[in-house]
């Protein structure tokens, strides 16, 4: 009874982080998951409701009190820019369904971006962006032109919807020479195939967004979750050595009654 009573109190102290911090969720935390459900509306096609998560959105932010000096004034325009492209998505009579999505993502993942001191949604993209850039490396060393404007013109879809949330994480002088790369190949994308130049340019940004990916890939988490972590599984380790001590005391002592009787 007692080995029990020690478990369930054990269990107790394990869920508690848990209980304290979903009792803990920021302001800022529940924008975040506004934006995630208008997110989800968008992909099932609940426009209305999207319009209507997102005019919520816009109520708390702007009630959010000395939150906004937290940002820069980039920062602000950011949010803005992505909230009110978002909010057109859910109300266009014409618009493609690709591109609500587009813009809900690019909403999503700016209010993570804010909201997220570490390994931000964006990064998540860094497997496809990736794949588009080294489909169009491979396009132009097998010159082919058609294909790699596709590729290229994939790169530039996917680069667009992660590069406002890249803007609030990133510093601004990586984000300009991003943007020089980019602009390059763009301008001269029909001069790419034969010019051994501008594939160079093409090969400097795959090891640029590369490195970027890297760095923001990182271990970069909270030390107060690592506390959570080393605590809980002392705390499960201390319980299964307490509990198997036990059963072995009892099998030790059954093991002496048995004994004893077949002596007698």
């Amino acid at each position: 009874m007692k080995v029990k009573w020690i478990q369930l109190c054990m269990i107790l102290i394990l869920l508690a982080p848990i209980n304290v911090m979903a009792k803990q969720m920021s302001p800022i935390d529940k924008l975040d998951e506004i934006s995630d459900e208008a997110l989800q509306m968008v992909k099932v096609e609940k426009y209305d409701d999207a319009k209507k998560l997102l005019d919520y959105f816009s109520k708390e932010f702007t009630s959010l009190s000395g939150y906004e000096h937290l940002l820069t004034m980039d920062q602000l325009r950011i949010v803005s820019v992505s909230h009110d492209d978002a909010v057109e998505a859910t109300v266009s009579p014409n618009m493609k369904y690709q591109e609500r999505m587009n813009r809900l993502t690019t909403f999503r993942l700016v209010i993570d971006a804010v909201s997220s001191d570490h390994q931000p949604l964006w990064t998540g993209m860094k497997d496809q962006v990736m794949a588009t850039l080294h489909h169009a490396k491979s396009d132009i060393q097998h010159h082919d032109s058609p294909k790699f404007n596709k590729d290229l013109n994939s790169f530039m879809s996917l680069y667009n919807i992660i590069y406002p949330s890249m803007k609030i994480d990133i510093p601004a002088e990586t984000i300009q020479k991003l943007d020089a790369q980019i602009d390059f190949i763009d301008d001269y994308r029909s001069e790419m195939i034969g010019n051994s130049k501008n594939i160079n340019e093409l090969s400097g940004l795959t090891d640029d967004l590369q490195k970027l990916f890297d760095d923001m890939s990182e271990d970069q988490t909270d030390p107060s979750i690592w506390w959570v972590i080393i605590s809980t599984g002392s705390i499960i380790i201390m319980t299964l050595s307490y509990v198997g001590f036990r059963k072995y005391q009892g099998d030790k002592a059954s093991r002496k009654s048995r004994s004893r009787v077949q002596k007698y």
